[in-house]
């Protein structure tokens, strides 16, 4: 059976940059075992497949997929898909052309506002788990031992090593600067050990864009993720951190956190975060996608 796909790269407004991701459409009455390897076949840090919603008011339901596992939430694939529906429901439309896009994931209906342009989608949506602290990191000599970098190069500011999930657990880094971002390695011995089941999310407050206030990486190389260009759910649970360290006051507050640039897939990551009574209320992740590539799948 022949099912069309699509390749959009996310968090990005330009071609060739940002995070690709596979979309898979038409995708109903494929098995589990199918979609994991279709998404093997792929080899992107993720595929999204695209089945006919479960509730009829929703656009859609989307089951993501790594090379090796199944998702219940990943950011990219999020954008992405709402970029991707959007587009072909109002691809004919002048552009400027709002839409609201409900995704039926893993864990739960994520609702996504998306706007349309002539280069590339914008879409935005309400993550719905907000960020839970799962406990500290590894000590801080195991940490540097990991990145092959010094204790001194791993903190800045009060900044401290913590887990934090928004529906994936991540391990959050504080580095120094961008050269000790850059020179971390998760080919180093201890890296394994250290980090044997979460993704890494490294950080530090000297980005490269002007209008951007972080510069990340995130590593995840036991998910047979080596490196990830862009990773909203990462940033989703970035937002946790963020109250912790920064104390950030109530009201609304946007970052725009730059990843990827060490892979030469600049991306531009939009969080905003909503705190009411020193306590995180809601939690957005936005960000640009642009159509490179479409094709049938002989399956």
């Amino acid at each position: 059976m022949e099912r069309r796909y699509q390749i959009y790269d996310v968090f990005t407004d330009k071609a060739l940059a940002g995070n690709p991701l596979a979309i898979v459409l038409d995708a109903d009455g494929l098995e589990t075992d199918r979609m994991q390897a279709i998404a093997r076949e792929f080899n992107l840090s993720e595929t999204v497949f695209i089945l006919s919603a479960d509730n009829p008011a929703h656009s859609a339901r989307a089951r993501i997929f790594t090379p090796f596992s199944e998702l219940p939430f990943a950011g990219h694939p999020t954008v992405g898909a709402a970029v991707c529906l959007a587009s072909a429901r109002f691809g004919e439309q002048p552009a400027g052309q709002d839409a609201v896009v409900v995704l039926e994931e893993g864990i739960g209906p994520v609702r996504c506002g998306v706007k349309l342009s002539e280069q590339a989608g914008f879409a935005e949506f309400d993550c719905p788990k907000l960020p839970v602290e799962m406990g500290p990191a590894r000590e801080i000599d195991e940490i540097a031992a990991a990145c092959g970098l010094t204790t001194a190069e791993l903190l800045f500011e009060n900044h401290k090593p913590m887990v934090w999930s928004a529906g994936l657990p991540f391990h959050f880094v504080p580095v120094q600067d961008r050269a000790a971002l850059a020179a971390i390695d998760p080919a180093h011995p201890a890296w394994a050990e250290t980090f044997s089941q979460d993704g890494v999310y490294l950080y530090c407050r000297d980005p490269e864009g002007r209008d951007n206030q972080f510069r990340a990486r995130m590593l995840a190389p036991s998910l047979g993720i080596a490196e990830d260009p862009a990773t909203g759910s990462a940033a989703a649970a970035f937002a946790g951190q963020l109250l912790k360290f920064d104390q950030l006051p109530d009201g609304d507050h946007a970052v725009r956190i730059e990843q990827g640039f060490e892979m030469s897939r600049p991306s531009i990551i939009r969080l905003e975060v909503s705190v009411t009574r020193s306590t995180i209320t809601a939690v957005r992740i936005g960000g640009a996608a642009v159509q490179v590539m479409e094709g049938v799948l002989q399956v």
